[in-house]
């Protein structure tokens, strides 16, 4: 595990812990959007946007957002370059459903007792 990494022990938690900071969700967007990026051409792209972060700085998240399986690395020749691997957002979907279908459950009965 990562520094900065909290183990959660599920997938779903290990997402949301990684999606948590708004530079990782950037990374994400950032990757996402562009391809598979270096961490220099990563921190370049941040800098633009007003994110002042050096190459190791966004190296960390990677490792995080690697950690959570966001993330994967590729090696091109001495160059690694990152992508954006989104399979893991589906267990935090599933978990956001079912949460959300137990809250719709709850009121409902909730309704059912309040007199009309």
């Amino acid at each position: 595990m990562s520094p900065g990494a909290a183990p959660t022990g599920d997938a779903s938690g290990d997402v949301f812990h990684a999606l948590a900071d708004p530079t990782r969700r950037e990374v994400v967007r950032l990757l996402s959007e562009r391809g598979a990026l270096s961490a220099s051409a990563l921190a370049r792209e941040l800098g633009a946007e007003g994110r002042s972060i050096s190459r190791q700085g966004v190296a960390k998240h990677l490792a995080i957002l690697r950690d959570a399986g966001l993330a994967d690395v590729e090696r091109e020749g001495r160059e690694a370059r990152y992508r954006f691997e989104p399979a893991p957002l589906g267990d935090a979907i599933s978990w956001m459903a079912a949460a959300g279908a137990r809250w719709d459950q709850r009121l409902e009965r909730l309704r059912d007792t309040l007199p009309r």
